[in-house]
């Protein structure tokens, strides 16, 4: 997950919509199915679901209340701890 990525996907759901990013990810989700694809294709479309996942998640904790900075401070910290377990 790339938190500038995140930031900026973050922008475009408060700009437009967050069923924007919701559709993507399952039109992403959907190609993820093509038998011809490479595993190097697979990675980056599972990159930017993640990403999307993660956009989602912080425009989440913004509606909610927390600042956009610390929503993805917080956000990132979760997902650094998780991984360190």
């Amino acid at each position: 997950m790339k938190l500038p990525v995140i930031k900026h996907l973050t922008q475009f759901i408060e700009a437009n919509d967050e069923d924007f990013v919701v559709e993507t990810i399952e039109t992403l989700e959907a190609l993820t199915e093509v038998p011809s694809l490479k595993d190097e294709e697979l990675d980056i479309i599972g990159e930017l679901i993640s990403n999307m996942y993660g956009a989602i998640e912080v425009n989440k904790m913004i509606k909610d209340g927390t600042p956009q900075k610390e929503a993805l401070n917080g956000f990132m910290k979760r997902v650094m701890g998780s991984i360190d377990t």
